[in-house]
This record gives C-alpha cells, structure tokens and sequence, in this order.
C-alpha cells in the first residue's frame, strides 16, 4: 500500500526485494527513492541501514537530486559482511516548513507575530523530543528559542537568528517527522571486500615450469610444485588473486589437440575443460599437477605471498568421465542412444558432454555442492565459473544460497559473455563478479557509455570484472596495435573497475591470432603446453611486466580505484582521449587515457571540478610519471603511447 507519504521506485531493488542487492563492506553506495506529498508543506527523508546483528544506524538523509522530479538519494556503508537491510524513512517537516513560511511572511511583514508564536509551538516540541545535549545542537535550539519569544528584538533581527546555519543545521539533523511513513526493509548483502576489489592473473599450471628435451623436442609438463616458482612473478607483478583453469583429469576419448584440431596425437594434452576421465572426474586432480598434497603446498604459497588461489568450476563431462557411467541422467541421450556433446553451431565439442539440468536437478544440486564443497575445504574460498549462463538460472540460485548460508566469504565470478538479462539474472541470484562487454568496447563513446552503465547503472545486480584478454580472447585491438595496446588496455581495465585480470602471456604483448580475422590464440594454450622464458625476456625488456607492477602499485595507493559507483565521465576535444573520474573532494582520481595506439595525441581536457567536489583549481599529482602540475576545468595533455599512454591524477591539495 502506498504510504502517508508515497515513497516509490526505491533503488536498489533486485526482484522487487525478493533478491539482496549487492552490497560491500567500506563501500559507500546510493539508496535512491522518489518521495512527494500533497500540498506545498516540505517533507523529509532518511535512510535507516540495519546491519546483520538488528543494530540500527544513525540516519543519513537524503537529498534531492533532480529538483523538481522529486528523486532523492543518500549514501550508505556497511561496515561489516553480513545480511544488511535498509529503510527509508519519509515524512512532513512541519520545522522546515514553518521555517519557509516565517522567512517569506516576517518579511513581508503579514502575521508576524502568529509565525512567531507557531515557530515557539515547534521548538518546544522539539526540545521535549529530541533532548538535545551537545552544543552542537543545545546551543542552536535555546538561540531559536530565544528568537521568537525576545519581543524586544526587531523581528528582522529575531528572523535573522532562525535563518542562520547553525539553525538550519539543528532542523535538518533533529526534525520533527509528522507524519511518518517509513518504506522498508529492503534486502543488502554485504560481501567481504575481495567480491569487489583485486587485481586477478591467471596461468596454467602446466606450463609453469615445464621443459622441452633439447634433443627429441618433447615437452614435460609442469606441475603444483614447479608452479610455485612462478608465484614470485605473479606477487612481483602485484596480483592478488591467481585464477587456475581446471586442475582436474582430461578426458581421452575426442580429445583435441593444437590448434583445436580433431586428430590429436599420442602427445598432445587436451582441454583442461574437457573435465574427466580414469582417473577421476571433478574431484580429482590432473596426476601430471600431482597429488592434494602438492596442491595444499601450492595453496599455502600463494598464500604466503598475499595471493588468494580461484579454482575453475566447470560443470560439464568428458565422455570418459566417472559421471557418464554413474550418472547418465545428468546428460541428454539422443535418439541414437549416444549421449550429446556440446555444440555451438557451427562449433562443436566433440570432448564436452554438457549437463541436463532438467533431468535429476536434485542429484545435480547434490554433486554440484559436494564438489564445491570439497575444494573449499582444501582452501578454495573462489570460484570462477564456466559459461554459467549455459546452466539453468535456478540451479544457481539454490546451490549459491546453500553456500552462502553456511560461507559467506566463498566467491564466485561468472564468466558469462551473454546477453545483458542473462548477465544481470547471473548477480541476482548470488554470483559475486561478472566478466564483462569490456574486451569489446574499443571505441572512446564505447566504453564511456559503459563505464557509466557498470558503475551507476547495473552495479546493484552485478560487479564488473574487466579483462583485456582470456585464453579465449585475443581481440583485433591486441592482435594489431602493439605493446602501446596492451598498455593502455591495461590501464583502462585496472582504472575503470575495482577488479581486473589478464591471462599470462600478456605481460608479453602475445598477439598473434591463428588465423585473421579469429580471437583465438595461436598455439593456443587450451590445447597445449606453453613453454615460455619468463626470465628471459624480462632481461631482454622483451615484457611490461614493470609497467602492470606500477599499475597494481598505483591501485593500491590510491583508494578511489578500488571503488565502482560514482563514476564520472568528462570531456576532451579528441575522440580517442578519454577522461573520467571517481572519488569526490581530495579523495577524487582522474584518469586521462589515449585509445589511439598508434600515435600521439595532444588536446584539451575539460573536467567538471564542481561535480566532485574541487575548486576551481588544484594541484595534482601523476602517479606513472611522478609529475606534478596545478589543474583546473581547461587543462592540456600530450599523451604519446610510445612514451605514456595515460595519466593517473590525484589531487594533492587546494589553491
């Protein structure tokens, strides 16, 4: 029903209320309502959080944002993980009201003494209310007070007393709410701040540390424990999550080789998605990696090095796999009586079996837990999912719940490149983090438009994650435009959103496609070893590895990056100069990117200092160069990305 005071269209919702909205602990977020009354009496709003212990906060009010539409908005933070709710608390404000009517009538001089008596109602309803006891409120009350019961004043003078700030403080921060409708509560849940911010690489383990006989040309896999070695790289580089594709067995029968082709030979490794086979299924680990006990060390190193390890979830089967013999139900069967692979025409995957979630969901749900389960008690506490958005939206919703219940902290990241509804349902029903159009959006009124959409739009129902490239993924961009594109690219996904990632081999500017017009890799690393010689080529300074080093340090040091919401865009002459901002007042960043790969850009950038709380000009300071230069609403950048391709600007005072 609608309220004495109509309170509507509230943000954020996620199925009208049914689902939690996403929230994270220190992260300031907007709550937003359209709130009116009859009449032209004023009205009030508050936002009320609950945190999960039922400890009410103190209100924080809200603030009309589109005079005249009646939109108003505060910000909140939890300030802890847990299942948080919000109120909103709507309501008359017979002070400010008065307080209106008072300035206009005492200076017109009509019922001046009537204002006076009626405001003297007010405050001494207030002062029995309220009970204020610190200055900061006793002092403005008894001067109120004072103002309209002094009749040897002037009224202008008494009138000036009540219009003061201190005053007008006392009214906004003590009001007098009659009448009183409060909308709510509403479902938050507030996550650990790793479902936010961290900066995500991802590698093999089976090409960590593997070897090429010299003489015979064969290649001998790497496993956990020659992987460990490579955790200095990733520590150094300044990653703190490291992200495994499948650790588990690969199956044997249709198994591919380089390239994807379809006649592997007796060498050739497979897809590590192509989960299963005699030794063992999603609960096994691959016997060239080794064994738990390899993976436990593995697992304890990382940690040792401030790294969190992310373990693949891929639910779907080789045709060798323990499930195609235990459970055939959990696949579709043809009318031949052969069991389907998956296929997405004219693709097929002739070694992936694909789960049919219609067929048992109650034994799917079983096994899909148990096995989550089972690695997150040997440490896993992050999962980035396989193509999610191929499974049905239910089922996730039932085992992220089951999860969740009982451990919060477990993550997990959707790797869905799909359609925005299917994406956006995704983090409705409990993913953590989503992948992104990121890759795609190349163009500066691109990703403008979807910088604006992921930050303030969408962030409600999922958090972004931007990678510049996957094993999957070599974009045209990357292909043709040089190291120049792998850094910007870099800088833009690390900038633009709290978390980012890439997958090793970037750091090398790998760009060769395996054929034009493809984004897959050459000599991809799905189907194969890599053997690369990190050391090297970092000593040949054939890498910029020192450069993703800076840009993870910069993260670090500056706190409006770690931050999604209130993203600001602003405006430079040149259409591959993009700006934007996040951070308000001294605690804002601006960052200044060249698209353009391939040459050098000078323009003028235009920033809206008053929308984030600046002066009209302020000093900053650039965190990749070390520069320093006084800044204002006009401003010159040259940007050329063979010596930068961006600038990340922090304010370091005010003049």
């Amino acid at each position: 029903m609608v309220g004495r005071i109509p309170v509507v269209d509230v943000h954020p919702l996620v199925h009208d209320g049914a689902r939690p909205a996403k929230a994270t602990e220190g992260e300031a977020q907007p709550i937003r309502a359209t709130i009116f009354r009859e009449g032209h009496d004023l009205l009030g709003a508050e936002v009320v959080l609950i945190g999960p212990d039922g400890r009410r906060h103190q209100p924080a009010r809200m603030e009309e944002i589109t005079p005249g539409l009646d939109r108003y908005e505060a910000w909140v933070t939890p300030d802890s993980p847990g299942e948080w709710s919000f109120e909103i608390h709507a309501f008359g404000d017979p002070l400010m009201t008065w307080r209106h009517a008072a300035e206009i009538k005492i200076r017109a001089g009509i019922d001046v003494d009537l204002m006076f008596a009626e405001g003297q109602l007010l405050l001494t309803r207030l002062k029995k209310t309220h009970r204020p006891r610190t200055v900061r409120h006793t002092g403005p009350l008894k001067a109120a007070l004072a103002a309209v019961t002094d009749t040897t004043r002037t009224p202008e003078d008494r009138l000036e007393t009540l219009l003061s700030d201190e005053v007008l403080m006392l009214f906004r921060e003590r009001p007098l709410r009659d009448p009183l409708t409060v909308a709510g509560p509403f479902p938050l849940f507030a996550d650990r701040r790793r479902a936010l911010v961290g900066s995500w690489y991802e590698f093999f383990p089976r090409s960590e540390g593997a070897t090429v006989d010299p003489e015979t040309g064969a290649v001998t896999s790497g496993s956990f424990r020659t992987a460990i070695a490579s955790l200095d790289r990733v520590a150094q580089m300044g990653f703190d999550v490291l992200y495994l594709p499948p650790i588990h067995p690969i199956g044997e029968i249709n198994r591919k080789g380089r390239n994807n082709t379809l006649d592997p030979g007796p060498d050739d490794v497979g897809v590590p998605w192509a989960i299963g086979s005699r030794f063992g299924g999603h609960d096994a680990i691959h016997p060239d990696l080794g064994n738990e006990d390899d993976f436990a060390a593995f697992v304890k190193a990382a940690k040792d090095r401030g790294i969190e390890v992310a373990l693949d979830f891929a639910l779907q089967a080789a045709p060798d796999h323990p499930w195609v013999t235990e459970h055939p139900e959990f696949f579709t069967t043809r009318a031949d009586g052969s069991i389907a692979y998956a296929e997405n025409p004219p693709k097929k995957y002739q070694d992936i079996y694909p789960i049919n979630f219609d067929n048992d969901p109650a034994g799917i749900d079983a096994e899909a837990e148990r096995i989550l389960r089972h690695w997150m008690d040997r440490g896993v506490r992050i999962f980035r999912v396989d193509n999610p958005h191929t499974k049905a939206l239910d089922f996730w919703e039932r085992v992220l719940d089951r999860i969740r219940a009982t451990d919060p902290d477990v993550l997990f990241l959707s790797e869905a490149f799909t359609r925005p509804a299917r994406m956006h349902g995704l983090g409705a029903v409990g993913f953590h983090q989503s992948y992104t159009y990121f890759t795609w959006r190349t163009k500066k009124e691109q990703i403008e438009q979807y910088l604006r959409e992921v930050s303030n739009e969408s962030d409600h129902l999922m958090r972004p994650a931007f990678w510049p490239n996957t094993p999957d993924i070599l974009h045209e961009f990357l292909q043709y435009g040089g190291p120049a594109a792998f850094r910007l690219r870099a800088v833009l996904a690390a900038t633009g959103s709290p978390t980012w990632g890439m997958y090793a081999g970037y750091e090398l500017c790998e760009h060769v496609a395996v054929r034009p017009g493809s984004e897959e890799y050459l000599d991809s690393e799905k189907y194969q070893i890599r053997v690369r010689d990190w050391d090297g080529l970092f000593d040949e300074g054939r890498t910029i590895a020192p450069f993703i080093a800076r840009l993870n340090e910069v993260r670090r040091e500056v706190p409006a990056l770690q931050t999604l919401r209130g993203l600001r865009v602003h405006w430079s002459d040149d259409d591959h100069i993009l700006v934007f901002s996040k951070g308000h007042g001294e605690d804002a960043v601006i960052v200044v990117i060249n698209l353009d790969p391939h040459g050098a850009r000078a323009t003028t950038v235009h920033i809206d200092w008053k929308a984030i709380g600046l002066p009209s000009t302020f000093a900053v300071h650039e965190h990749l160069s070390g520069a320093d230069w006084t800044w204002g609403e006009h401003n010159w950048v040259r940007l050329d990305p063979a010596e930068n391709v961006a600038h990340i600007l922090t304010v370091k005072g005010t003049e």
